[in-house]
């Protein structure tokens, strides 16, 4: 699908919870003009919104895609329940939230089950909990794979897959560079999340600090792998929004996220945007 100046180009999305929504407007900026993968990787919700582009890579899945964010609350992905809260501090269970409406959700938004079936290669990515190591799933159950992405330790349930126990692939690897790169691809546009740059205080509760310290460490990783990676391949790195007030655990400002990062994303490349190289600055450390 990639024009043949080009060559084959990969979409590769982060991880960052509730700010998956700023990857919506990204990606309706780019298909709109026409520039869409012929791969896709993803890790944690980064891989809902990766498989959900591999099953429908059009303006129109885009726009579906919108349409699924918007109706999205956080009670549909953090069903909070006191009991199960309490037996994971008790430590009768290793996790806080239960994954079944995670798993609902992911059977309504997709319309395939299995990775094989996807319109384009899609390339999950999670963590074996025991050894550490990168696990990109590209075949079998589609939900499953998506569920082991997002297992954040402590907060959803680790998946048994193949005989290992992954977890959320943010652990190892969560804007999976790699997992594009073995594709064979030769250009790689990765869309973050951006970090909550103007966000004064923690989040409140064990689960809101958890992902927002896993998105530190998302874009920390992005600010070193775009630099790392980029003498194997041409990496395009679509600046996120900033300043981004908004935290990882707030599915409140979902619509107003998508419109900014449209904007943001179009001005971006109007202004040749697609030339430019290196982490953009919104992703090193900083606060507003």
């Amino acid at each position: 699908m990639a024009d043949e100046t080009t060559g084959r180009t990969a979409f590769v999305l982060a991880g960052g919870g509730s700010l998956g929504a700023v990857q919506v407007g990204m990606l309706k900026a780019l298909f709109e003009r026409g520039i869409v993968p012929d791969c896709v990787a993803g890790a944690s919700v980064g891989a809902l919104n990766a498989a959900y582009i591999a099953g429908d890579p059009t303006r129109e899945g885009v726009g579906q895609l919108e349409r699924f964010w918007c109706g999205l609350l956080r009670k549909d992905v953090f069903p909070l329940n006191a009991w199960t809260g309490f037996l994971g501090l008790a430590a009768r269970r290793d996790y806080s939230v239960s994954s079944h409406a995670l798993s609902a959700l992911i059977g309504r938004a997709l319309a395939y089950t299995e990775l094989e079936h996807a319109v384009i290669p899609c390339r999950i990515v999670a963590t074996d909990a025991i050894t550490g190591e990168e696990v990109v799933i590209d075949s079998g159950p589609v939900r499953e794979a998506l569920l082991a992405s997002a297992a954040i330790p402590g907060v959803f349930p680790p998946v048994l897959w193949r005989e290992r126990v992954l977890i959320d692939g943010g652990v190892a690897c969560n804007t999976p560079l790699s997992a594009a790169l073995a594709a064979g691809v030769q250009r790689i546009i990765v869309l973050p999340t951006g970090l909550s740059c103007a966000v004064q205080s923690l989040p409140r509760g064990a689960i809101g600090r958890a992902l927002h310290a896993v998105n530190l460490l998302t874009m920390r990783q992005l600010y070193r792998d775009s630099l790392l990676y980029a003498t194997h391949a041409e990496i395009v790195v679509v600046p996120p929004l900033c300043p981004l007030g908004v935290t990882t655990f707030d599915f409140s400002q979902t619509p107003e996220l998508i419109e900014r990062a449209y904007r943001s994303t179009a001005q971006w490349l109007d202004q040749d945007g697609l030339q430019q190289r290196g982490a953009p600055h919104q992703l090193a450390p900083h606060r507003h």
